[in-house]
C-alpha cells in the first residue's frame, strides 16, 4: 500500500495521525512538548497489518515534525525501529 492511496489525517488537538483502511482505524499517537514529538504508540489491527500503514503513518508524522521544526522522541518501539532504518529522519531525534 503506497502513501498515495491512504488520506491520512492530522487530528491536533487529539496528538494523533490517522487514517482507515477496510473500516479498520490505524493511528499513531503523540504527545508535543515544547516543540517536541514524542512518539506513543502506532497502532494497525492485524487484519489490515503487512501493508505497510504503520510507516505511512510514520513517515507522515516526522515530515509533518519536519516542517514544523520539531524535534521528535519516540518512545514507540516501531518509530524506533523506523528511525533506525531510514537514517534521514536521524536529526530529528530529540
Amino acid at each position: 500500500m503506497s502513501d498515495t492511496t491512504l488520506i491520512i489525517d492530522h487530528n491536533e488537538p487529539q496528538g494523533r495521525f490517522q487514517t482507515r483502511v477496510d473500516g479498520h482505524a490505524c493511528v499513531l499517537d503523540y504527545q508535543l512538548r515544547d516543540n517536541t514529538m514524542i512518539i506513543q504508540h502506532t497502532g494497525v489491527p492485524s487484519a489490515v497489518g503487512g501493508r505497510g500503514i504503520a510507516a505511512a503513518l510514520t513517515r507522515h508524522a516526522l515530515d509533518t515534525a519536519r516542517q514544523r521544526g520539531w524535534r521528535v522522541l519516540p518512545l514507540c518501539s516501531y518509530a524506533v525501529a523506523y528511525i533506525a532504518r531510514h537514517p534521514d529522519y536521524q536529526d530529528l531525534v530529540a
